[in-house]
């Protein structure tokens, strides 16, 4: 899965539950009128029309709800349930859509709730026992409650029919087929927001376990736990095969999660509707009883209904369409039988999209779906997709399994992208490019996100983590291996060296606090540390191997473990077997040894280089690098890594040799080198910087350093160079380089011409930024600030220039983005001219470069007043581009009108008002980044929390985050700190991040405290002066 942020990807999904007798509409009623909602019942507000939907008789032969038919036939009759009067068109229209949508509820009580009151029903392998009063599980713990390990599923018959025009609701039916690996007398599986009828549900033996129906004594819905538990009233053994089926009800919700529906407009104004799914991590259950954990891998056999002016779409191919007997103007869609797979990965569309270009390759149809409107954004997409799958297969040596891909780009999405297998859905702004509208980063997306998707179809799909302990090994290699599929299609981007300040310089910030946490760890949610720092450690792996080395053994992995699950230690088993085959690491070392400091540890280590008075040997020791080190920190002080050291010299000045040159154990603190050159020549380490730490020198050689780059910075590798500034920064800002140093390195830049140094610079920069606007002496910063961009500034200059590679339209569009933020004239007159041309011809959308059309939107509304934000918000509403939408909501938050933030935060939050409820955290974060309207924001976070969480509970973490990037204040971590308080049951999904947000704030303090003086000294001292002049 990708995602601009992996949070967006966490659920903070209120607990739901459903409980149903024999007499399932009286018992309802019984509950509606007693009230009895606490007790985790999910009630119907009719009881009427649940006898409508499931019928008062039992489900059987010609009359079931969905009829069930053997795995591999035809269904030649499949009927609506006897006297249902739901299923036509016009009266689902008149049923209220809320009618039949579980009720939340949240149970507080420490008893388990059965349908028997002097019983309970436990979740393992034993008998129904007395009620007895339990110890109330943390909330985290209950989210991460494990199934019972008795049984297996090996195979699912998946029916359902979503009225996405009606009410809403979903007619489903589900069997399971089962092997009892132990001795058991319960079933326990997993089921969340779906009423099911007890009647219906059978358990049958299969194959050679033929007999009677196993029969059921008690059912048992744990809400908290979304466990649903069937109570047999005989043993089920060993070795012995079972057929679990039931009916049911769900609803497809608008939380962007589970089973959903979604909207968009079309060319004639008309909302159109459409379902979607969302599996990843948990929500599989949502749509259909199942065994939802990632250890579970089954093959599916899925039967999907709709309307015959739509279009259906799953992980296989279609292998027929039937007529749904018994509702005019309905099929079925039966789908080919699954590959072996965990259930996060199914996924189902029903939409009216269209698909314009298929292509074959080898052995797969290769399509892409969108908006019929939209459908000529998905052409780079289509060329770009079967080139990358073609050439994953050889770098993986194994063929893609599957017969067809579709990727489909949607207007609703919470997540980035979604690698289900052989369905990839995508938000549109992640699959679909328009050469007129979007940018050339918005181009880059596109392609490492489609490569981020299609790598996911081997680490992930075909090879799966038994837990989501090693998501890192899914989210790690994916973002990875993007690279390498976007280097196969787009060399000339360079996209191997973007890596080092895209991936490693954006993660090492997260790692160096106290707060961050190991790459494997306990969660459902991959985060950065799993997507960024993941694909940093297995770079550097690749390198310490060497490339032929790492792709034999992962494709032993992958070889010996195709549909099946895995964990950490079997991939370092197999690149073991190859290191050692091939003598890249000695015999007495496994890749175990090393990558276990790297992903059971958090953090990473500093390396120290202390050379001799004559240069010729040198010191090398290594700690855990904070940015702040205190109190706190004295459990991970003696942390250890495994370091692959590698170096070069003046003298050589060979940056080329990536692999271990000398391994620095985890038991050593320091090591000697000799044979270094002498004093007068520099030394660097972690060449290209492959290795995931970072090098601080003595002060010889920092100067030595400093040299180089100001009288010929070409000499060291373009990589290196944005090492040496993204070490000397955070060196700095760690209290462990002095600042001089560091602010001195960046005095080289007027002569710098490389994108890949630059992006390091700001990316550092921008944190003194943060932190000294609201000071008194942002000003001499401003202009120490603007003197070293000027030059890039008026090299690239305003205009684009047709003949630029992709690096120098982002050096360009780096240049003015800053110039135009620290107030250059010329750039912000230019900005807001460009603006003007344009309100004067509104349709001529080639007047200002995709490239530079986030600045001059952004600078011109925050020049100009409400008509220029009224012109932005109808361009917003008449664009047909995702990427235009998004640059135009983010330009709105820049206005330095107070009302006009005020009522766009009011938008993002209601529903209706033509912002995307994905979109709500893009407008709030570009309210928060304008310094006017950050106070704005903040305060609008503390008194909606409620409202904000009900409205989307899955982004309040990014909220808070993009809220306190600035804040460096005593009084604001006093504010931030009641906030985590007040609401610790609803930020308990993400109180680790939360964590990290105190974290980070704190040290912004303590930065602020420590430096201030300092840095203002230091640009007084070179001319910026933070005094007024006086005439």
């Amino acid at each position: 899965m990708r995602g601009g942020h992996p949070e967006q990807t966490v659920s903070f999904g209120r607990k739901r539950g459903c409980y149903m007798s024999r007499c399932g509409s009286v018992l309802l009623a019984t509950l509606f009128v007693g009230g009895l909602v606490a007790t985790g019942v999910l009630v119907f507000q009719y009881g009427q029309e649940l006898r409508q939907l499931f019928g008062d008789t039992s489900i059987e032969g010609d009359v079931e709800l969905i009829s069930s038919s053997r795995r591999g036939k035809s269904l030649e009759k499949i009927v609506a349930p006897p006297g249902s009067t739901l299923h036509t068109k016009k009266e689902l229209s008149e049923i209220d859509h809320n009618e039949l949508r579980p009720i939340p509820i949240v149970t507080h009580t420490t008893t388990t709730t059965t349908m028997r009151p002097t019983t309970t029903m436990s979740t393992t392998t034993t008998t129904p026992t007395t009620t007895t009063t339990t110890t109330e599980a943390p909330a985290k713990e209950k989210r991460l409650a494990r199934l019972p390990r008795a049984l297996n599923p090996l195979r699912y018959l998946v029916k359902l029919q979503p009225f996405i025009n009606g009410n809403f609701s979903i007619l489903g039916y589900v069997e399971v087929e089962m092997e009892v690996l132990e001795p058991t007398s319960n079933i326990t599986l997993h089921m969340a927001d779906i009423i099911t009828k007890n009647e219906t549900i059978r358990l049958k033996p299969s194959g050679e376990s033929a007999g009677p129906d196993v029969g059921i004594k008690m059912h048992q819905y744990d809400p908290e736990r979304q466990f649903y538990i069937a109570h047999l009233e005989k043993q089920l053994e060993k070795g012995e095969k079972y057929v679990l089926s039931m009916d049911f009800l769900g609803y497809l919700n608008d939380q962007l999660h589970g089973f959903y529906r979604s909207t968009y407009r079309d060319d004639d104004g008309t909302n159109k509707l459409l379902a979607v799914t969302q599996f990843q991590a948990s929500d599989a259950r949502r749509a259909f009883p199942c065994f939802d954990e990632p250890g579970f891998k089954a093959t599916f056999e899925v039967f999907l209904a709709r309307e015959e002016t739509m279009v259906t779409l799953s992980n296989m191919p279609l292998a027929e369409t039937l007529p749904l007997i018994g509702q005019e103007g309905w099929v079925w869609d039966h789908y080919e039988e699954s590959v072996p797979m965990s259930t996060y990965l199914i996924a189902f569309v029903v939409s009216d999209f269209v698909n314009r270009n298929s292509t074959v390759i080898d052995h797969v149809l290769f399509r892409v779906w969108a908006r019929e409107s939209a459908i000529e954004q998905a052409e780079y997409s289509r060329d770009i997709g079967p080139k990358m799958l073609r050439h994953f297969e050889d770098y993986f040596n194994l063929s893609f399994p599957l017969t067809k891909m579709d990727m489909i780009a949607l207007p609703d999405f919470a997540p980035g992208a979604m690698e289900n297998w052989g369905l990839v859905t995508y938000r549109e702004t992640l699959m679909l490019y328009d050469p007129a509208a979007s940018s050339a980063f918005n181009k880059q997306l596109v392609a490492q996100v489609v490569g981020h998707e299609l790598a996911h179809q081997w680490f992930g799909n075909l090879v799966t983590p038994k837990w989501w302990t090693d998501i890192w090994l899914n989210e790690g290699f994916a973002s990875y291996v993007e690279y390498i599929g976007v280097n196969h299609v787009e060399p000339e981007w360079k996209v191997l060296e973007q890596f080092v300040v895209r991936r490693i310089h954006d993660v090492f910030t997260v790692d160096s606090l106290e707060s961050s946490h190991p790459i494997r760890h306990n969660a459902l949610n991959a985060d950065r540390i799993a997507y960024d720092k993941g694909s940093s450690i297995i770079r550097m792996m690749s390198n310490f191997l060497n490339e032929n080395t790492f792709r034999r053994g992962l494709n032993e992995y992958l070889q010996s473990l195709t549909y099946d699950n895995a964990e950490s230690d079997d991939l370092w088993r197999h690149l073991t077997a190859a290191a050692h085959e091939d003598g890249t690491l000695p015999q007495e070392v496994t890749v175990k040894m090393i990558m276990d400091t790297w992903t059971l540890q958090k953090g990473y280590p500093v390396i120290k280089v202390e050379r001799s008075a004559d240069g010729k040997s040198a010191s090398v020791s290594q700690e855990r690098f904070l940015l702040v080190r205190d109190e706190n920190s004295s459990d991970t002080h003696d942390y250890k890594w495994w370091v692959p050291l590698t170096y070069t010299t003046q003298s050589e000045a060979n940056f080329n040799q990536t692999q271990a040159m000398v391994w620095m154990k985890d038991s050593e603190a320091q090591i000697s080198l000799s044979s270094l050159p002498p004093r007068d020549q520099w030394v660097i380490f972690n060449l290209q910087q492959t290795g995931y730490y970072r090098v601080n020198y003595d002060d010889h050689n920092w100067g030595l350093l400093i040299q180089q780059l100001k009288t010929d910075h070409q000499v060291i590798n373009p990589i290196n160079r944005a090492q040496i500034i993204d070490d000397a920064m955070d060196l700095a800002r760690a209290d462990q380089l002095p600042y001089e140093t560091a602010l001195g390195i960046l005095t080289y830049l007027e002569a710098e011409s490389d994108y890949i140094p630059w992006w390091s610079a700001l990316n550092n920069v921008v944190y003194l930024k943060d932190m000294l606007t609201r000071t008194g002496g942002y000003g001499a910063l401003k202009n120490y600030l603007l003197d070293i961009l000027v030059p890039l500034y008026e090299s690239v200059g305003f205009e684009e220039n047709p003949d630029d590679g992709l690096l120098d339209q982002y050096k360009r569009g780096k240049a003015v983005a800053w110039a135009c933020g620290l107030g250059h004239q010329h750039c912000l007159d230019s900005a807001s001219a460009l603006y003007r041309t344009w309100m004067a011809n509104p349709d001529n959308l080639t007047l200002i470069s995709p490239n530079l059309k986030s600045t001059v939107y952004c600078y011109a509304i925050a020049e100009g007043g409400e008509a220029e934000w009224d012109f932005a918000w109808q361009q917003y509403l008449k664009s047909n581009v995702g990427s235009e939408k998004e640059k135009l909501l983010s330009a709105l938050g820049c206005t330095k009108e107070m009302w006009l933030l005020s009522r766009y935060l009011d938008m993002a939050f209601t529903d209706g008002s033509g912002i995307r409820k994905q979109d709500s955290s893009r407008v709030f974060g570009a309210i928060a980044n304008n310094d006017i309207g950050l106070p704005l924001a903040w305060a609008y976070l503390q008194d909606n929390f409620d409202k904000i969480f009900s409205f989307f509970d899955k982004i309040m973490v990014r909220l808070i985050r993009s809220t306190t990037h600035k804040v460096n204040t005593r009084q604001e971590l006093m504010e931030l700190k009641a906030l985590q308080k007040r609401h610790a049951e609803e930020l308990e999904p993400v109180a680790l991040d939360v964590e990290q947000i105190v974290e980070s704030v704190q040290n912004n303090i303590a930065w602020l405290d420590a430096n201030y003086n300092t840095i203002i000294t230091w640009l007084e001292k070179i001319g910026y002066s933070t005094k007024l002049r006086t005439i």
